[in-house]
């Protein structure tokens, strides 16, 4: 896996390389295991309005925020949009603090990213990722009680050090 300590011309790869120049590893090590991707949306057909819920996906590890059978998960979920880099500017629906966002518009990864941070448990422990608040799984629910689901928390930006954010 690809760390901070990856740098290009004195700088971390995220911010010397755009999105099409990252390696498979710097690409996946983006990922920093919130899950908020990973739970079921609803879009208003009249508006296109994306409403999140805290439902997973079927395939969601709501404990450890990784998916069940990653390398399979388009096989068993049809409507997994795998991210790549061509589409990330597109998707509208990907959390304020998601990493591939958060590149794709220039800026900077937050102090809680793992590969900032150095430890994958900070952003779990700055309020970030899903684990702890996930109602259960999609299966589990119908559309009508989806729709008692919707919440706004995915679309923080979560906890701030007690410092101060890093800099953008």
């Amino acid at each position: 896996m690809a760390t901070s300590k990856s740098l290009v011309d004195g700088r971390p790869f995220w911010r010397a390389k755009s999105l099409r120049e990252m390696s498979a590893a710097e690409w996946e090590s983006l990922c920093d295991g919130c899950a908020r991707c990973c739970l079921v949306k609803l879009e208003d057909e009249e508006s296109g309005t994306v409403h999140y819920t805290d439902v997973g996906c079927t395939l969601l590890d709501a404990g450890s925020c990784r998916c069940r059978d990653y390398d399979n998960r388009q096989a068993q979920v049809p409507d997994c949009v795998r991210l790549a880099p061509g589409n990330v500017a597109e998707l509208s629906w990907l959390p304020p603090t998601c990493a591939y966002r958060l590149v794709a518009q220039g800026r900077d990864l937050p102090w809680w990213h793992p590969l900032k941070s150095g430890d994958p448990e900070t952003v779990h422990e700055a309020g970030i990722s899903v684990r702890d608040r996930v109602a259960g799984r999609e299966e589990d629910f119908s559309l009508a009680e989806l729709l008692d689901h919707v919440v706004q928390w995915p679309l923080s930006r979560g906890a701030r050090k007690k410092d101060g954010d890093e800099p953008r």
